[in-house]
């Protein structure tokens, strides 16, 4: 790994987005992924291996979130960082020069209007070489079908914060199963336990957006 993707990784780590951005303290009036990128554009560096950067600083904050060494601000400024990156990426992925590893239908349940901890998962998610088709919030069951229909080979996430909500995601576990019995399906949110997701139907279950991400990677098959 070239010392310029490392930088890359480090600060999409950091949350550095950008010169101007005062965070992190120890980094002031350094250059962030915004700047850094372009360079490694410019250098001719593969946007595949400026993609694997992203990655790498994704599971590293990631791992460090699920071990409650940094919280959810560094999570979202880590996020920031990372779409820095993908701002410049954009043109390479129009054009089909860079492949994801697959695509994740997400979602908070029907009856649940909540959205940070989906949010997250979906920032990680992506950083991670992941295509996300955010669904939102106070999804319906059929609306988690048609997706998952439109996107062949995809996994689902579904997310609730509210035990009322809890019921609606056993619905909409059972519904998928049933119309794509061999969709891989993750649950989680604050109410969700490994128990209850093995009730449920549900393939995986992740209290934190790197276990979403590591479910992934060995769970769909990856074309």
């Amino acid at each position: 790994m070239s010392e310029l993707i490392k930088q890359i990784a480090y600060c999409i780590e950091r949350g550095k987005v950008n010169k101007m951005s005062p965070f992190p303290n120890d980094m002031k009036e350094q250059p962030g992924t915004d700047e850094l990128t372009k360079q490694a554009i410019e250098e001719g560096i593969g946007p595949d291996v400026i993609l694997e950067a992203c990655n790498d600083g994704m599971q590293k904050v990631g791992d460090k979130f699920g071990r409650n060494e940094v919280f959810v601000p560094e999570l979202l400024m880590a996020a920031k960082a990372m779409n820095a990156v993908m701002e410049h990426l954009k043109p390479f992925f129009a054009a089909g020069n860079l492949k994801v590893k697959g695509k994740f239908v997400l979602g908070t349940v029907a009856g649940d209007l909540h959205d940070i901890g989906k949010n997250l998962v979906s920032m990680v998610v992506e950083g991670n070489g992941w295509q996300v088709i955010d669904l939102g919030v106070d999804v319906k069951t059929e609306k988690f079908i048609s997706a998952v229909k439109e996107n062949p080979g995809c996994a689902v996430g579904l997310s609730a914060l509210l035990t009322t909500t809890m019921a609606n995601m056993e619905k909409t576990v059972s519904a998928i199963r049933e119309e794509c019995p061999s969709v891989k399906i993750i649950v989680g949110g604050a109410p969700v336990t490994m128990n209850s997701a093995k009730r449920m139907g549900a393939d995986g279950y992740s209290p934190d957006p790197q276990g979403a991400v590591t479910f992934l990677n060995q769970s769909v098959s990856i074309g």
